[in-house]
């Protein structure tokens, strides 16, 4: 009975009030605050007038304003280049990070600082000099030129070497952490249980880094959609050949067609974020998958 007693002296009196239990985190509501008024400012309410200003053609104004034959092919291009450049950068970004945490050689650390000029150069300087590069009298495209036969400049393919310039950063910084992480007793283990280096990666590396390797792929594709500067310089913009749908929004907006550049502008979001969580999906898919 005493012990009883004094365990009841001993605890708070709350008097019909419930004590709110009390977060790990200090400041979450203020935070938290913070945090969705600086998104809907910054992101939520420029997209949302975007849709209202295109919502203002009407359904039938929104549709054929972007199903004209100078639009589709001008998402073609973008999108199409887009892609490619993406998956050209996700095999050759891990081939780099590969080489930088794996190997060590004279200038790797120069090697690992010129990855991240993209992010760095001005975009403009980036075309102008790809440009300059593979023009048919620059220094490759000339050579291309009279070897092969191949132009670049002015070009589909010169866009897509001007997107995968850009996206490169993207796929190696991304993958470079994750594959030095990756603990080497795993490889240890499957090469002593008779597994060659090619089963090794297959089975071993290439699963735990598949999750980053989208996110990669996510991020250098997002990059080249919206590309605009290092890409009107070598891509010599011709409509319904090498036009960009950042372009043809400019080229509207000069012609006073806000609207027809907002329906543009929500095209490229609608696809871009289908096929953005499309990719997340497949990615957090991969990772539970990798955890189990």
């Amino acid at each position: 009975m005493v012990s009883v007693a004094l365990e009841r002296a001993a605890a708070p009196v709350t008097r019909g009030v419930v004590l709110k239990k009390r977060s790990v985190l200090p400041g979450f509501g203020l935070t938290l605050g913070f945090t969705l008024t600086y998104l809907s400012l910054i992101v939520l309410l420029p997209l949302g007038a975007l849709a209202v200003k295109a919502a203002g053609l009407g359904g039938a104004g929104l549709w054929g304003a972007v199903t004209t034959p100078r639009v589709l092919a001008a998402f073609q291009v973008s999108f199409g280049l887009s892609l490619a450049a993406a998956a050209v950068n996700t095999v050759a970004g891990l081939l780099v990070a590969w080489v930088l945490v794996r190997y060590r050689f004279p200038g790797d650390r120069i090697v690992d600082a010129l990855v991240d000029l993209p992010f760095a150069l001005p975009t403009a300087v980036a075309g102008i000099a790809l440009t300059a590069l593979y023009a048919p009298n620059g220094w490759v495209g000339a050579l291309l030129n009279d070897w092969l036969g191949l132009k670049v400049a002015f070009t589909p393919l010169g866009i897509g070497i001007a997107l995968t310039f850009i996206g490169l950063p993207f796929v190696v910084r991304t993958v470079q952490p994750i594959l030095q992480d990756l603990p080497p007793e795993e490889e240890e283990a499957a090469a002593s249980l008779g597994a060659s280096r090619g089963q090794s990666f297959a089975r071993v590396v290439f699963p735990a880094l598949l999750p980053a390797l989208l996110t990669g792929f996510a991020l250098a594709f997002a990059r080249a959609v919206g590309e605009y500067g290092s890409v009107i310089f070598i891509a010599g913009n011709m409509p319904g050949l090498t036009e960009i749908l950042p372009l043809l929004i400019v080229i509207k907006l000069e012609q006073y067609d806000v609207p027809g550049a907002a329906a543009v502008g929500v095209l490229m979001l609608v696809v871009s974020f289908a096929l953005l969580l499309v990719l997340n999906l497949l990615q957090h898919w991969m990772r539970v998958r990798h955890a189990r």
